[in-house]
């Protein structure tokens, strides 16, 4: 007989854990109780993609003279663009269906909790009760965004991450709170939709997690586009004006004032209704699930992949995750199996220009006091940039000065999501600057500046 598997959530892990391990003969049974592709995805992540995909053909075609083309004057229609969003989801979550369907994975919808370490109960979307056995387990239950206290979401004025793909109307004037990569990317999509934008920025600059120049580079562009920004100030409360308006009140005394406030503060584990307890499955003070490098838990046979293993909360690593949880469950590791390095995963974020990255960061570097090779490159001396009309940014690579390997880079510009696959694949393999440069490159091509930039 073979294994016995049960998935508890279709977002990305789930759904790539359940397709793996069914093709490799388990038996696989996946409960979800909303989307099957992950809510945190497929109602944050892709609706804010494409949203991003409509500002930026608005963008674009307002910039029309520059190519030799007439102006144009473009107007969203949100009714058209919620439209397409609804269509894009329906289109994933439908492969999504297909696929599992194709290769026997059962799908159940409702929520589950667990009974003991070996049984779930599963309420259904219909109201029944269903009780599901397995020898193994996957939690892969995803996030939700995250509220404060002091923010009181209505879904017109004040609302959260998910509440605005797209908002009940365009914000005049919109209030941003949270300058990490979801922050930034709403001050990016909602300028480009003609809306006035604030943005409070807790500490001394935007994006505290990424290069300083990077972050540097994209502060630059939004005070170009007349973003205010709001520099050590952490919101505390959100009032409602005389007009309908908002002020959001900081701790600094200083308040800003605008038609709305969108929040992107963070998210928060789904654990809750899981009854871990009951499973002796151990969460961190966070409520994440704290795991080993098979995304095993404290409980031997009970996996954990996604955000809610408090791991880096990228689709990207949720599908890894995924597929190496299904090798684990069908005892694939005990071949040649590479173990998860996140340090070397690649991100990005869909601003314009667009940021990307991948492994050592130099100020990572410059702190560690360890000796580095920096090399940077501006888009400004490539071709394809200049052909293009959008020659901002620049390539950075770093790598060891005594081996040549390739160590990390930063991206910011045109096409930099695709381009960083290209110097995250060095960094994975363990590849030299060497083997960039002499690789035959298209061009012209916003490629050529990753070779000038090893070389």
């Amino acid at each position: 007989m073979g294994v016995n598997f049960v998935v508890v959530g279709g977002g990305p892990a789930g759904v790539q854990a359940a397709s793996d391990a069914a093709r490799l003969g388990a038996h696989v049974t996946v409960v979800e109780k909303d989307v099957l592709g992950g809510a945190a995805n497929l109602w944050d992540c892709i609706p804010s993609k494409a949203m991003i995909a409509t500002g930026g053909m608005l963008a674009l075609l307002s910039k029309a003279s520059r190519m030799g083309i007439r102006e144009i004057e473009p107007h969203p229609e949100l009714e058209s663009i919620k439209a397409r969003i609804s269509s894009i989801i329906d289109h994933l979550e439908r492969s999504n269906r297909d696929l599992l369907s194709s290769q026997g994975v059962k799908v159940v919808r409702g929520e589950a909790r667990f009974l003991d370490p070996y049984r779930v109960a599963v309420k259904s979307v219909e109201g029944e009760e269903i009780e599901l056995g397995g020898d193994a387990f996957l939690i892969a239950t995803g996030s939700r965004p995250r509220v404060p206290d002091w923010a009181p979401i209505d879904g017109v004025r004040v609302l959260t991450t998910r509440q605005a793909y797209p908002p009940p109307a365009i914000p005049e004037h919109l209030v941003v709170v949270g300058s990490g990569v979801t922050g930034v990317e709403f001050v990016h999509m909602f300028r480009t939709f003609g809306s006035k934008v604030s943005l409070i920025v807790s500490r001394q600059h935007i994006l505290p997690q990424k290069d300083p120049e990077v972050a540097a580079a994209l502060e630059a562009d939004f005070l170009e586009s007349d973003v205010k920004l709001y520099k050590g100030a952490r919101a505390k409360g959100i009032l409602r004006d005389e007009d309908g308006g908002v002020v959001v009140e900081c701790d600094d005394g200083r308040s800003v004032a605008g038609s709305h406030c969108l929040l992107a503060v963070g998210s928060l584990p789904n654990y809750e209704s899981l009854a871990l307890e009951n499973a002796g499955v151990q969460t961190d003070e966070r409520g994440y699930i704290p795991t080993d490098h098979h995304c095993v838990s404290n409980v031997k046979h009970i996996y954990v992949a996604g955000d809610i293993s408090g791991k880096l909360p990228l689709a990207s690593v949720a599908i890894m995750q995924g597929r190496k949880v299904a090798e684990h469950v069908m005892g694939l590791d005990s071949r040649e199996h590479r173990h998860l390095d996140y340090d070397k995963a690649a991100s990005a974020i869909f601003t314009e220009p667009e940021i990307a990255d991948v492994g050592l960061a130099e100020a990572e570097a410059f702190a560690l006091g360890r000796k580095m090779r920096v090399t940077k490159v501006p888009f400004a001396a490539n071709a394809r940039a200049l052909i293009n009309g959008d020659p901002r940014g620049f390539i950075k690579i770093l790598s060891d000065p005594a081996t040549g390997v390739v160590l990390g880079g930063s991206i910011v510009g045109e096409r930099a999501a695709e381009l960083i696959s290209v110097i995250a694949l060095a960094v994975t393999a363990n590849l030299k600057v060497a083997d960039i440069v002499e690789s035959l490159l298209v061009h012209p091509a916003l490629a050529e500046a990753l070779a000038e930039a090893a070389d």
